[in-house]
């Protein structure tokens, strides 16, 4: 099972857009997937646990910490684009995540 966790101020605004991911991955078939939302708070116990951390655009000041704490566990992080977050592109904010994981796996 590959893991795909977002992040945000408080991991409740993100849960549109999981819900979103979600739908798109069984549109294309894509089973092996679990995505979820959580705050800032709980990321740093939970980032070793993932293939991939997306953060919400509102954490984005974030993303230098995040990064070095997933370079210890090999976990690529970014930051999911304002407009892409904003309009809640399911399908866009997953396809950014499994090029995330594509390009962790091509190492």
């Amino acid at each position: 099972m590959r893991k795909i966790m977002l992040f945000c101020a408080a991991g409740m605004s993100t849960s549109l857009l999981v819900s979103k991911m979600q739908k798109e991955a069984e549109a294309r078939g894509i089973n092996d997937l679990k995505i979820w939302a959580v705050s800032v708070s709980e990321y740093e116990r939970e980032i070793g646990t993932v293939d991939v951390c997306l953060l919400g655009p509102q954490v984005r000041f974030r993303l230098a910490q995040a990064k070095e704490l997933g370079a210890k566990f090999n976990v690529p992080v970014d930051v999911i684009s304002m407009m892409d977050y904003g309009s809640c592109n399911g399908p866009k904010v997953l396809d950014q995540a499994l090029n995330l994981m594509a390009s962790k796996e091509a190492k």
